[in-house]
């Protein structure tokens, strides 16, 4: 766990070393501000919420957290310091959990940088806060799903360009899988519990069942395993992919 930590706190700091952390957030907070008050209507709704601002959230993440997770291993690989990374007294879990960890804070912490949308709803009127909360807790959530996926994919190219493509190809199929088009689709031919499987693992599906302000333990145990089975996969990708 020691190690670990020592990984987080060195991936953490390098993200505020350059200006991508800076970079990052303006274009978080502008663009999450801009949707939510232009394309969602914030204003002309005439209600005391954050609906707006959550629900294009699942689609701000399709951009920019394959921007995030792009360089977690691929440029690792690149520069060829994955070797010395990994001679020094750590394992390849503890390496996967710390770069993880460090990005997932990250992002944490630009979704953190949103408050003022919290306060302004309740300025102006009398909104849920618990829905809220739990709205928050969500794309947390969703966003630990998608970087685990990037971290994932990101270990499979020395390209970054590469892993930024994957990663939102990955990330838009998991997103829109529980959607009308992709079920209508399969409704055709595809057998029943194919069906049921598919929407089951909808990114977006899970996710708007928490913005009903409700965290069931199904959505939780969804988001939880994805990360983790992702997670795995990463262990598996670097420890193939460490003598390249």
């Amino acid at each position: 766990m020691h190690a670990t930590l020592v990984i987080f706190r060195r991936e953490l700091t390098s993200y505020f070393a350059t200006p991508l952390a800076y970079v990052f957030i303006v274009i978080f907070l502008a663009m999450a501000g801009s949707l939510a008050f232009f394309a969602g209507n914030f204003f002309d709704r005439g209600q005391a919420d954050l609906q707006p601002f959550f629900s294009f959230h699942p689609w701000l993440y399709l951009v920019l957290i394959p921007a995030l997770s792009m360089r977690l291993w691929a440029e690792e690989r690149k520069s060829g310091t994955i070797e010395l990374f990994l001679t020094l007294p750590i394992s390849v879990l503890e390496a996967v959990l710390g770069k993880f960890l460090a990005a997932w804070a990250f992002s944490g912490i630009a979704l953190a940088l949103t408050f003022p949308f919290w306060i302004t709803v309740n300025v102006l009127g009398s909104p849920d806060n618990g829905v809220i909360l739990a709205s928050y807790i969500g794309s947390f959530l969703m966003a630990g799903a998608f970087l685990s996926l990037g971290a994932a994919l990101s270990a499979l190219t020395k390209s970054q360009v590469i892993a930024f493509v994957l990663t939102a190809a990955g990330c838009f199929l998991f997103t829109v899988s529980g959607s009308a088009v992709l079920l209508g689709f399969l409704s055709g031919w595809a057998p029943e519990s194919l069906i049921d499987a598919v929407s089951s693992f909808s990114f977006l599906g899970h996710f708007n069942g928490i913005l009903r302000g409700v965290i069931e333990l199904a959505d939780l145990v969804f988001f939880v395993s994805a990360i983790a089975l992702f997670l795995f996969a990463n262990v598996l990708i670097v420890e193939l992919k460490k003598a390249d």
